[in-house]
C-alpha cells in the first residue's frame, strides 16, 4: 500500500502502449516502482524489445518479453531499434544492394562492350573506305595521266597529219607545176583530112 501512495504522489502516471527497445548498453537497472526509491529488481538486455505501458514521471513501465512488468528509467528507452536488432536488416539491405550493383556493372560493362564492338566495327568500316578512296584516287591519277598521254599522242598526230597535207599539197602543186610547164612544149599531133574531100 505504501509503494502504491509512493507511485500515486511521485507525479501524474500517463497510460500508453507503444513498442520501445533498450539502449545499447550493456544492460539496463529496472525497479519495482517509477522512482529511485524503489528496489532493483533486475536489468534488461541492451537492444530488447520491451512494450511501454505506461509513464511516471521519469520512468515508464514496461513488458518485457518474460511477461514481466518493470519501471525503467525513460531516457534508457529509444523508439528505433538497437545497432544489433538493425544489423540483420541493414546486412540484408547490403546484400540487397550489393546484387543490384552488381546487375549494373553488368549491365554496364554488357553496354560497354557493345558501344567498344560497334565502335570497332565503325573504325574498320572507315578505314575500309579509307583504302578504297585511297584506291579509287591513285585509279583517277592514273586515268588522269592516261587522258594527258593520249592527249599529247592526238597532238602529235594532228601535227604529223597537217605536216603530210603540207608534202600531199606541195607534191601535188609540184607536179601540176612540171606538167604545165611540159605540155606547151610537146609536139602537137596533126589533124587527118577527111578522105572525102580528097
Amino acid at each position: 500500500m505504501t509503494m502504491l501512495l509512493v507511485g500515486l504522489t511521485s507525479g501524474s502516471v500517463l497510460a500508453q502502449s507503444d513498442d520501445a527497445w533498450v539502449s545499447d548498453e550493456l544492460s539496463t537497472y529496472v525497479r519495482s516502482g517509477p522512482t529511485d526509491g524503489y528496489r532493483i529488481i533486475g536489468t534488461l538486455t541492451a537492444g530488447e524489445q520491451v512494450e511501454v505501458l505506461e509513464t511516471s514521471g521519469d520512468y515508464s513501465r514496461v513488458r518485457n518479453s518474460d511477461d514481466d512488468d518493470v519501471w525503467v528509467l525513460s531516457n534508457e528507452l529509444k523508439d528505433t531499434p538497437g545497432a544489433r536488432e538493425q544489423l540483420p536488416a541493414l546486412e540484408g539491405r547490403v546484400k540487397a544492394l550489393t546484387t543490384e550493383l552488381a546487375g549494373i556493372n553488368e549491365e554496364w560493362e554488357q553496354r560497354v562492350a557493345s558501344m567498344t564492338e560497334t565502335l570497332d566495327v565503325r573504325e574498320e568500316r572507315i578505314s575500309e573506305l579509307e583504302n578504297r578512296n585511297a584506291v579509287l584516287t591513285e585509279d583517277a591519277d592514273q586515268q588522269r595521266q592516261q587522258v594527258r598521254e593520249l592527249e599529247a599522242r592526238l597532238d602529235t598526230q594532228e601535227e604529223d597529219l597537217l605536216l603530210r597535207y603540207f608534202m600531199y599539197g606541195g607534191g601535188v602543186a609540184g607536179a601540176g607545176l612540171v606538167v604545165g610547164l611540159i605540155v606547151p612544149h610537146l609536139p602537137r599531133r596533126r589533124k587527118k583530112r577527111d578522105r572525102w574531100f580528097q
